[in-house]
């Protein structure tokens, strides 16, 4: 299908350059865009927004080093 777009010189210029260095056809260049920019836009509106439960508490047990990964498996499992 044909159509008429405007675009700017520098943009225009751009796709040109894009479409000589990849062997492609200018409008080939285009269609990827656009099918880039609309498979983006469908993936933002899909995603609902993420909350993250929190819980209030008195922050970690006494003596937990929350930089020692050992000793925190070590606390949590005698949790258990």
């Amino acid at each position: 299908m044909r159509t008429t777009i405007r675009l700017p010189e520098d943009l225009l210029a751009e796709a040109k350059q894009l479409a000589a260095r990849t062997g492609r056809t200018l409008t080939a260049v285009i269609e990827d865009a656009l099918r880039e920019v609309l498979a983006r836009a469908e993936g933002e509106v899909q995603s609902p927004p993420f909350r993250l439960p929190t819980f209030s508490g008195g922050g970690p047990l006494p003596g937990v080093d929350l930089d020692d990964s050992a000793a925190l498996l070590d606390v949590m499992e005698g949790l258990d």
